[in-house]
């Protein structure tokens, strides 16, 4: 069974694209959600990311897709009708909607949908401070009222530069609960002013028009 591994955004379309947006084994035609880049000769087997090692297959085929090259290219020639997969098809797409209800629901009560940011962590369901909370603040203000790079400031408390943009854009931090582009009043306690989030917010706008990519 094939490892989840991420192929660059542009190259899977290109995949996609290329295969138009059909399932190699079975045919199914789905959107991209529906779809998974294959590599044909695994990474772990010096295997490259280039669109002529990768192949398009639907979810269910990529899942039983064996690692091995010969064993996929024997796997690849005995086809399958499409058709009779549907009904697993219909079946996740009814419980991933349950599941996201369930999830917006859990949103709507203010609760956490993922895992805790640094500074909480989940009891009884709930984000509840640590001992890192008064930390939280210290970032934000370190961040906006001294000169200094990201590249230091997250080596200064521990973090890599892509983690420490995740938190200065945590709408946690203000007592929130975001999920499916929606955010929510949480039921767990601000670590910081809506006033110091939004100075950080266009800081980190002029920064990503300057060095930011």
């Amino acid at each position: 069974m094939p490892k989840k591994i991420i192929v660059p955004f542009k190259l899977k379309s290109e995949v996609f694209s290329r295969d138009k947006f059909r399932c190699q084994k079975c045919g199914h035609f789905g959107k991209s959600e529906e779809l998974e880049v294959h590599h044909i000769k695994m990474r772990i087997n010096e295997g490259k990311d280039n669109i002529n090692n990768l192949i398009t297959l639907c979810y269910i085929c990529h899942f039983f897709a064996p690692d091995e090259e010969k064993d996929f290219e024997n796997y690849l020639d005995e086809k399958v009708d499409g058709t009779i997969l549907d009904t697993f098809r219909k079946s996740k797409k009814s419980t991933a909607k349950r599941t996201k209800k369930g999830m917006n629901q859990k949103a709507r009560d203010g609760n956490p949908i993922t895992r805790a940011p640094w500074g909480y962590k989940i009891e009884n369901k709930k984000l509840v401070q640590t001992e890192h909370s008064y930390q939280v603040q210290e970032v934000f203000q370190d961040f906006l009222n001294q000169e200094i790079s990201l590249t230091k400031l997250a080596k200064k408390y521990g973090f890599s530069v892509n983690g420490l943009k995740k938190i200065l854009t945590n709408q946690s931090y203000l007592g929130k609960v975001k999920f499916d582009k929606q955010t929510h009043q949480g039921s767990h306690q601000a670590l910081i002013s809506s006033t110091l989030f939004n100075h950080v917010q266009n800081k980190l706008e002029k920064l990503n028009i300057k060095t930011i990519s």
